[in-house]
């Protein structure tokens, strides 16, 4: 299978929460994926398209959230960048339970790392945030596509 790359730039408003979950349960459609890991991804995806509205940009709607999605053989790799505020200390964000939002549980980044094969995350204080994700693609269906 070739690459397949995907670009999507969007203002930082909840509505596009959705449309980004559109896009990666389609792309794992094409995928053949379970259904599992199709909600698996969707679930990833919103944490950290949501992590850029609600905490890199402080739910301010006139900001872009920036979503790349670059799919190969055997890897689906997602990116997602704001520039935002950025986080202080990603090691502590990245805590169970730790939230900068007390209305929130703070669970995003232990999802993502439970679904995802390989979680990184890039910060730089009020220069913004860039979420870097990793699903290792099972190489059973043969060139089907």
């Amino acid at each position: 299978m070739k690459s397949n790359q995907l670009a999507l730039t969007f203002s930082s408003i909840a509505e596009n929460v959705g449309i980004a979950r559109l896009l990666i349960a389609s792309v794992g459609g094409q995928l053949d994926l379970p259904l599992n890991d199709i909600e698996e991804l969707k679930v990833a995806v919103s944490e950290a398209v949501s992590n850029a509205i609600i905490h890199g940009y402080q739910n301010q709607a006139n900001r872009i959230v920036y979503l790349n999605l670059e799919v190969t053989s055997d890897t689906l790799k997602i990116v997602v960048k704001d520039e935002g505020c950025g986080i202080r200390d990603v090691e502590q964000a990245m805590q169970p339970a730790f939230s900068t939002d007390p209305e929130r549980m703070g669970l995003g980044f232990v999802f993502m790392q439970s679904f995802m094969d390989d979680l990184q995350v890039d910060s730089v204080v009020n220069v913004g945030t860039t979420v870097t994700m990793l699903k290792k693609l099972q190489q059973s269906s043969s060139a089907s596509h």
